[in-house]
C-alpha cells in the first residue's frame, strides 16, 4: 500500500517557522506599552470631559460623513494588509505586492484627509487647540494616532525592499508579519478615537 504525500508547490509553499519569530513576539510586546500610552489619552480625553459643561464646545463643525468614509477606508486596508501577508507567506510576492500597495495607497489616502482636517479646523475657534481643551485633546490625539500610521506605511516602503528578489529569505516572512500586527493595532486604536471624538457628544 502506497501512502501520498501532498507537498506543497514552490509557487504556494509557506514559510512556517517552528516557533513564533522573536521580531513579532518583541513587536507584541512592544504594542502592549502602546495600548498603555494610548488609554492614558483616552483617560485624559474622558477626564477633561467630565468636568466640561458643554461637550464639544459650541460652533464645533466636524464632518462625520466624511471621516467615517475614511475611517472605513483605514480599517479596509487591514483586510488588504492581511492579504498580502498570506500571499507573501505563500511565496505570491507579485500578489502580496499588489495588495501591499493596495494598503499603502489607502493609508496615505487617511493621512492626507486627516491633514485636511486639521488645517480646517484649526480655523474654527472650537476646535482650535490653542483655544479649547476639546481642540487640544482633538490635535493631540489624532496627531499622535497619525504619527502612528505615517510610521507605518513607511514600514510598508521597506517592505517592498524585501520583495525585490525572486526569493525571499527567512527572515521575511518574520517581518511582514511584525508589520501587519502594528497596522492593525492603528486601526484598532482609530475606532476608539473616532468614537471619542466624532461620535460621542
Amino acid at each position: 500500500m502506497t501512502q501520498a504525500i501532498a507537498v506543497d508547490s514552490p509557487a504556494t509553499a509557506r514559510h512556517r517557522p517552528d516557533r513564533p519569530p522573536m521580531l513579532a513576539v518583541g513587536v507584541m510586546i512592544w504594542l502592549g506599552s502602546e495600548v498603555m500610552f494610548f488609554s492614558g489619552l483616552f483617560a485624559a480625553f474622558f477626564t477633561i470631559r467630565a468636568h466640561a459643561t458643554v461637550w464639544p464646545p459650541p460652533g464645533t463643525k466636524l464632518d462625520t460623513i466624511q471621516a467615517g468614509v475614511f475611517t472605513f477606508i483605514l480599517l479596509s486596508s487591514s483586510f488588504t494588509m492581511q492579504k498580502a501577508v498570506f500571499d507573501q507567506e505563500k511565496g505570491k510576492r507579485r500578489s502580496a505586492k499588489l495588495w501591499l500597495l493596495i494598503t499603502l495607497v489607502m493609508g496615505s489616502a487617511f493621512v492626507g484627509n486627516q491633514f485636511f482636517e486639521w488645517i480646517t479646523l484649526s480655523h474654527i475657534p472650537a476646535t482650535d487647540p490653542t483655544v479649547t481643551a476639546y481642540g487640544s485633546l482633538f490635535y493631540i490625539m489624532t496627531g499622535l494616532h497619525g504619527l502612528h500610521v505615517f510610521l507605518g506605511l513607511v514600514a510598508m516602503v521597506f517592505l517592498f525592499g524585501r520583495l525585490k528578489g525572486p526569493k525571499g529569505d527567512p527572515g521575511e516572512t518574520a517581518v511582514f508579519q511584525a508589520v501587519s500586527y502594528y497596522w492593525h493595532f492603528v486601526d484598532i486604536v482609530w475606532i476608539g478615537l473616532f468614537s471619542c471624538l466624532f461620535l460621542l457628544k
